[in-house]
């Protein structure tokens, strides 16, 4: 950086100042003071039992010495599982994608009359609320134990997510283009096709990457509390005690998720 460059630097910048956290020792210590005391206190009135404690450490010794080595007699059972876990994955985050691009726009403050952005944050701000697991409870006493219950559960996960990151990506667009289009007498349907849309479609394709990657490990998850999937396979594995089985699934469920992060992850820096 030249002496030109520098000067126009501003102070802040050029010269590291410590945070308030770090730079005032009271503040520094008494932060670090109340943790320790409500540690203390947490552990002195949650109703630890230790006798439970030390027969759950036997009943774990059972079930990983009855898990080596894993059994991968039944494959067909793991592939169907998988394979339905993929499906759920994706057909959730293709409506989730859907339905997540008009949930942003009216999201965004800049482009949305406030009635209107109230409830797009309000749609958000619900889909974000509850773990999925607690969605795919209550989906499952909705729609019964499958799939659907499994793809209700991801794509509302997924609207959470997109379309929060979407409508800040709309917040940030160039404006020029926007008023250049209103100024030529275009509606508010074109302003945002030719204006919004071109600007926010590369946010939006690495978002989808990144959600459908999301969904594939939240459906191992879900498929847990019974909405299908691998989850669900797993759990039939534990109630008929294969644990060797369980650990196949385990195992399957890793490695499958280590590939999809890798190839999720060469994709959105191929794009970005």
């Amino acid at each position: 950086m030249t002496d030109a460059d520098a000067s126009r630097v501003p102070d802040s910048r050029r010269h590291w100042q410590k945070p308030p956290f770090i730079a005032n020792p009271w503040l520094r210590w008494g932060v670090v003071l109340g943790l320790l005391l409500y540690a203390v206190w947490a552990i002195s009135t949650l109703p630890f039992d230790l006798d439970r404690i030390s027969q759950g450490m036997t009943r774990a010794s059972r079930i990983f010495s009855g898990a080596f080595p894993p059994n991968f007699a039944r494959y067909e059972l793991l592939i169907d599982g998988f394979l339905e876990s993929l499906q759920i994955a994706i057909l959730a985050t293709l409506l989730g994608l859907i339905l997540s691009v008009p949930i942003a726009f009216m999201a965004a403050r800049n482009i949305a009359a406030t009635p209107i952005y109230l409830l797009g944050r309000g749609i958000i701000i619900v889909s974000r609320s509850f773990h999925p697991v607690i969605v795919a409870i209550l989906f499952v006493k909705a729609v019964g134990f499958g799939p659907v219950a499994g793809i209700l559960t991801l794509t509302l996960y997924s609207i959470g997510f997109v379309a929060k990151m979407l409508a800040e990506r709309i917040e940030e667009i160039d404006r020029g283009q926007v008023e250049a289009l209103r100024a030529s007498g275009s509606r508010y349907i074109g302003v945002l096709q030719f204006a919004v849309l071109p600007q926010i479609m590369p946010r939006q394709i690495g978002l989808g990457i990144y959600q459908l990657d999301s969904n594939l490990r939240a459906s191992a998850v879900v498929g847990i509390v019974g909405a299908g999937g691998i989850g669900s396979t797993l759990m039939n594995a534990f109630g008929r005690y294969d644990y060797d089985f369980a650990l196949a699934i385990t195992l399957v469920i890793i490695g499958v998720i280590l590939v999809s992060e890798a190839i999720s992850g060469r994709i959105r820096r191929s794009i970005g």
